[in-house]
């Protein structure tokens, strides 16, 4: 093929490749104008290249670069929704816990009611059987005091019923027995008239009014009963009749005579014909079958008492006898009031205590009945 060139050449000449060795000025200008604008567009063409290619880079690192943030962002995302995953996975068990031990407890909560509903209305079957028991035996009672009443109604302390009370017969006729009875600081007879709401026995010819200012204080004294002697109606009955019916000559032994009283300890028995040793008191002080250890007078004694259990008696007169028995008919009735066994009118319980006064009363002034 390079020969078939070569010949082809050598046969037809070459046009056009004639090239100018001295270039006119013109031409050269020309040239150089024309290489000049070339240069420039080159030197524009590759100023706009670099940019491009700049531009192209910077975009490009731009891509990775937010491409390598929002990778970033997500992985720590995905961290997040991990953790609160879990964070629902152990709120959810906790929530099913509570819910579990709300229902254990609402379960025992129900079943502790019950048995303290069970409980209580078995207190309440109990409660309700011994308030039966307890007013079959009040029924009983009362019957018993039904019958008692028809053998006491014809005793009381001023005209006791001596077929009830041998005690209070001769001593040919009593049988005295070793030791002493006691009657706890009560003639018997008052035990019966208080506790089985016996009216008391009305004075013929007597008229009676009843004093607003000594009844209002028992009813004071009624609404809340006490044997505290601070109370306006004991305090008043303390300084008029109990005091002067208790104040004998023996101070001293009168002072114990009034705490045996108020304690309900004194005993009260009647002297027979050979009487027990006097022990560990001297005799000039619980005087004899004919002296009064608390008046200290020549009296025939058919009475002797013994203050608590001490073991020591004192003889007493009929007089000193009336007195103190006078009291203790006073202290047993509104010890019975305390108890709530008298169960009468208001009115008729004020009289009932207004005639103990006058007992008391009359027996500090030394009156009292021949068969004492």
């Amino acid at each position: 093929s390079q020969a078939n060139f070569e010949e082809d050449s050598q046969k037809q000449p070459a046009v056009g490749r004639w090239k100018t060795l001295m270039p006119s000025k013109g031409s050269r200008e020309e040239s150089e104008t024309g290489c000049q604008d070339a240069g420039g567009a080159d030197e524009t063409q590759s100023t706009e290249q670099l940019n491009v290619s700049r531009l192209r880079s910077s975009s490009v690192e731009i891509r990775e670069k937010g491409s390598e943030f929002l990778k970033e962002e997500l992985h720590k995302a995905q961290k997040e929704l991990k953790l609160k995953d879990k964070e629902c996975e152990r709120l959810s068990k906790v929530r099913e816990q509570l819910e579990q031990e709300l229902e254990e407890l609402t379960a025992s909560l129900f079943e502790e009611a019950h048995k303290m509903v069970r409980e209580a209305n078995t207190k309440q079957a109990a409660s309700e059987k011994q308030l039966r028991e307890a007013r079959g035996k009040i029924d009983m009672l009362q019957a018993e005091v039904t019958a008692l009443k028809t053998l006491v109604i014809t005793s009381t302390p001023s005209s006791p019923n001596r077929e009830l009370h041998p005690q209070l017969q001769s001593p040919s006729k009593a049988v005295f027995r070793k030791g002493h009875g006691r009657n706890k600081s009560t003639s018997s007879a008052m035990v019966s008239a208080a506790s089985q709401n016996v009216t008391p026995e009305p004075v013929s010819h007597e008229c009676k009014e009843v004093d607003s200012i000594l009844f209002a204080e028992f009813q004071a004294w009624k609404e809340s009963p006490t044997l505290d002697k601070s109370c306006s109606f004991l305090d008043r009955i303390y300084r008029e009749d109990v005091g002067p019916c208790l104040d004998f000559t023996k101070q001293e032994l009168s002072e114990l005579v009034r705490v045996a009283v108020e304690q309900n300890t004194l005993t009260i028995e009647p002297v027979a014909s050979q009487t027990l040793p006097v022990v560990k008191v001297s005799a000039e002080e619980c005087g004899g079958p004919k002296k009064c250890a608390l008046s200290g007078l020549p009296r025939t004694c058919k009475h002797r008492i013994m203050l608590g259990d001490s073991g020591n008696y004192y003889y007493i007169s009929p007089s000193c006898r009336a007195r103190i028995t006078a009291v203790c008919n006073f202290f047993t009735y509104i010890r019975y009031i305390q108890q709530g066994l008298v169960r009468q009118d208001v009115e008729l319980m004020y009289w009932e205590v207004m005639r103990l006064r006058r007992e008391m009363s009359l027996a500090k002034l030394g009156f009292y009945p021949s068969e004492m």
